[in-house]
């Protein structure tokens, strides 16, 4: 017995100091509360940092002197609605659609049985400036201006029968010039703005050049068109608007791209 004991004895003191040997690993509950937060933080702060940056200090400056110096702009100007805008839309002709950061304007109006349709972008002011710039130089050396013309598109409608006839036109020095006048049986081909309409359109004759017609055809559709009001007063506000638009939309984008960089 004991020798029995002895060995009882020696089995628990041996356990007792495997036991005691084995590390104690205590996790406070405080410490994993606060560990993760203070870990995000501090990550958050780093890539902060990281944007903050010459730079990026520099271009949100610039920024912000642009967008100074266009409003500061616009108050001498004194109106936040342009006289040559109120004149057009006192004489209740034709509706604007404009939507906010869109490149393409629409005028729409009724004419009897018609739904008439203009639309000009005001991308294509850029896209002649770049072809004009493109041109040589006068013998004198001295710069020319470029003059200002739009691509227009113009659709007719009518709620009686099927079709929609198109005219495209060139709007400089306050008229229209007609390029091409398209017929499409289906006046959903020929007004809606789709990818499957838009190919559709390329794939139907066109009509001939506006320029080869007879010119008693020609002066036939100016006319026809000058009826409906495509004449010398909506050709100067197409010009005049596309100008304001964009100048609208060069100060919004400003702002945005200003607000993204700084923040």
């Amino acid at each position: 017995m004991s020798a029995l004991r002895t060995i009882r004895q020696l089995t628990v003191r041996s356990r007792s100091l495997h036991l005691a040997s084995a590390p104690v690993v205590r996790h406070s509950s405080l410490a994993r509360r606060i560990a993760l937060p203070v870990f995000a933080r501090a990550v958050s702060a780093s890539a902060r940092s990281l944007t903050n940056t010459p730079a990026n200090t520099q271009l949100a400056n610039k920024l912000r002197e642009e967008l100074e110096y266009e409003n500061a702009q616009h108050s001498e100007s004194g109106s936040t609605h342009p006289e040559f805008l109120t004149s057009f839309q006192q004489q209740g002709v034709w509706e604007i659609l404009d939507t906010p950061g869109n490149d393409e304007v629409f005028l729409t109006r009724k004419f009897g049985d018609e739904n008439i349709r203009v639309m000009f972008s005001i991308a294509d002011l850029h896209d002649f400036d770049a072809e004009f710039d493109d041109e040589e130089p006068t013998e004198a050396g001295a710069a020319k201006e470029a003059p200002l013309e739009l691509r227009v598109s113009l659709s007719i409608t009518k709620t009686t029968v099927p079709g929609a006839l198109n005219v495209d036109l060139y709007c400089t020095d306050g008229a229209f010039q007609p390029a091409t006048v398209s017929f499409y049986k289906d006046s959903k081909i020929g007004t809606e703005l789709s990818i499957e309409s838009d190919f559709a359109r390329r794939t139907l004759f066109t009509g001939p050049p506006f320029e080869t017609l007879d010119v008693g055809l020609q002066e036939n559709m100016e006319a026809f068109l000058r009826e409906r009001g495509i004449d010398e007063t909506l050709a100067r506000f197409v010009p005049e608007y596309a100008t304001y638009k964009e100048q609208t939309e060069y100060v919004q984008w400003l702002e945005a791209v200003g607000k993204f960089v700084d923040t």
